[in-house]
């Protein structure tokens, strides 16, 4: 099943349970991903790209949320992450610290970088492997962390 049939079936589905909240998420996602279909680039809107847009949904909605916070909006605050969970629900499952460490160690053994000055090298690797299971910042992270 398609992202977008998913979409769908879960816009019906709150609509019968009556969950505002869950129902707004929902349509933002398919209106995203309509923009994407109809876009100039729409014939590469590939699952790949459908993951990356998800991804960026909920980037948006946390960075939104931290706003709200440090406003002292804990009510809009709360409504972003609760949407933001919502959409991360249709992600790939992400990967834990000790995957992430283990998958970034081996790509640093494979590709033989050795310093900080190797770490463009290993984060294209490590971004094609970790693509869609685990945030960006957090591999550049540990890539960091562990060419040091």
């Amino acid at each position: 099943m398609s992202l977008e049939q998913k979409i769908n079936d879960g816009i019906k589905a709150a609509m019968f349970a009556k969950d505002k909240i869950r129902l707004e998420s929902l349509r933002a996602v398919k209106a995203a991903i309509l923009l994407a279909k109809t876009s100039e680039n729409a014939k590469d809107f590939d699952e790949t790209a459908e993951i990356k847009m998800l991804q960026k949904l909920v980037k948006q909605r946390r960075e939104t949320a931290n706003i709200y916070i440090s406003n002292n909006r804990q009510e809009l605050a709360d409504k972003e992450l609760a949407e933001a969970d919502i959409i991360e629900e249709f992600l790939p499952k992400q990967l834990s610290e000790q995957e992430i460490e283990s998958t970034v160690k081996s790509i640093i053994e494979s590709t033989g970088a050795a310093s900080i000055k190797d770490m463009g090298k290993v984060m294209g690797v490590a971004s094609k492997q970790l693509a869609g299971k685990a945030d960006g910042k957090f591999i550049a992270d540990t890539i960091k962390k562990l060419l040091q």
